[in-house]
């Protein structure tokens, strides 16, 4: 499945971004699909992921309650709603799937959107 990450953009401390990774594949309702980011300086890390049949959605301490996974399988689209966004969120995300279908984990993948800076200013 091939990946395109979408929707970042300059935002204000408090506001809100929409997040897409649209993918091509008519395998894609078999994938979950997982948002990472990566900070200037620091490892990329896992920020929320939702499994092929969107029963399960997970999400990183740090984005938990601000932040809204959810997949639109008919448009071959995985979503990333963020609010309250802080400048601590600032990074470039990216959308990855995992190496094989109807995997949930996010530590096995093999295929990585091209990202999507976003930016927060205070």
């Amino acid at each position: 499945v091939q990946l395109q990450a979408s929707g970042g953009g300059l935002v204000q401390a408090g506001g809100s971004l929409r997040l897409t990774c649209a993918a091509s594949g008519r395998t894609f309702s078999t994938y979950a699909i997982h948002w990472f980011r990566q900070a200037p300086g620091k490892e990329r890390a896992f920020v929320a992921g939702i499994n092929w049949s969107g029963s399960g959605k997970y999400y990183a301490e740090s984005v938990k309650g601000r932040s809204t996974i959810s997949r639109e399988d008919a448009k071959n689209t995985v979503y990333l709603q963020m609010n309250s966004l802080k400048p601590e969120d600032t990074a470039v995300y990216y959308c990855a799937a995992p190496v094989r279908p109807y995997v949930s984990s996010y530590r096995t993948i093999g295929s990585w959107g091209q990202g999507t800076q976003v930016t927060v200013s205070s």
